[in-house]
């Protein structure tokens, strides 16, 4: 079941981060990710009172809240960068850096892998960084001829996303979803002061703001399935399955941007599909 609730969300993941990107060509990220982060907020306060109850510690609040700063910054950085690299390769290039980090600190602390799903991680991370290969298809998305535009911007996204992984996974079962709760006010706080005091506009063209909404509805889904995962399955399993979104982001900005893929990232989209097999396998978790 971890294993399904993980691959859920890192299909959510990905739609969520595409729309995001799309919202930030026409519009300022941080006043996107404010709008997604309260949308997310408004929807977890109404769906709250029909979920079982729960007795959040004040640690759970805690790492909520560290969690939403961390994963506010993370995407906000992320939209930018999606907003003005290549989602093909910027998408990637952030999981690389999200995914490390929890696996890291999981095996620190003696998590233990069968050797299969060992494998399949790091096939995983082989597909990450596959999928990110800029080829030579595409000499405009480069920046000094070297580095693609945004994977500055990626890099440092990939770190707060992992934090954010990292802090949400840290609290209790029996919090059910009020460190999300906490995770959104926390955001929405941080990213409205950061509104008000850069003056940035708030009115945004009717179609952004939709595509910002469903931004906020399908990111807190896909929290709210991560969440489970890590409270049903080991936090590097979770962390490497959800972070297999851009898959989901490529194949999204191939469909309707027209971004072709070249043939080391399709050959990393395999990988990604093999990489599942083997976690899942290995798992037993069917």
């Amino acid at each position: 079941m971890a294993y399904i609730l993980a691959l859920g969300s890192a299909a959510l993941y990905g739609a969520a981060d595409f729309l995001g990107g799309l919202a930030s060509r026409q519009a300022s990220a941080i006043t996107i990710v404010l709008m997604s982060q309260a949308v997310g907020l408004v929807l977890l306060t109404f769906t709250l009172p029909f979920l079982p109850s729960a007795q959040p510690l004040q640690a759970d609040v805690i790492w909520g809240g560290l969690a939403g700063l961390a994963g506010g910054i993370g995407v906000a950085l992320l939209y930018r960068a999606l907003a003005v690299g290549r989602m093909a390769v910027v998408a990637p290039v952030t999981a690389v850096c999200a995914v490390t980090i929890p696996v890291t600190v999981g095996l620190w602390f003696g998590e233990q892998l069968a050797w299969t799903t060992a494998i399949g991680v790091g096939l995983a991370l082989v597909a990450i960084v596959l999928v990110s290969q800029q080829g030579v298809a595409a000499p405009t998305a480069r920046r000094g001829g070297t580095v693609p535009r945004g994977v500055g911007l990626a890099l440092v996204s990939g770190v707060a996303i992992g934090v954010f992984f990292l802090a949400l996974a840290e609290t209790d079962a029996r919090a059910g979803m009020w460190p999300l709760v906490s995770a959104r006010a926390a955001s929405v706080i941080f990213f409205g002061a950061m509104v008000l005091v850069g003056k940035r506009p708030l009115r945004v063209a009717a179609p952004v703001i939709r595509i910002a909404v469903a931004a906020g509805v399908i990111d807190v889904c896909a929290n709210a399935l991560y969440l489970l995962a890590t409270r049903y399955g080991p936090l590097n399993v979770a962390v490497t399955l959800s972070s297999l979104y851009p898959a989901s982001t490529v194949v999204l900005a191939r469909l309707t941007l027209g971004e072709r893929l070249n043939a080391w990232q399709a050959a990393g989209l395999g990988c990604a599909l093999v990489a599942i097999a083997l976690i899942v396998g290995g798992s037993g978790a069917f």
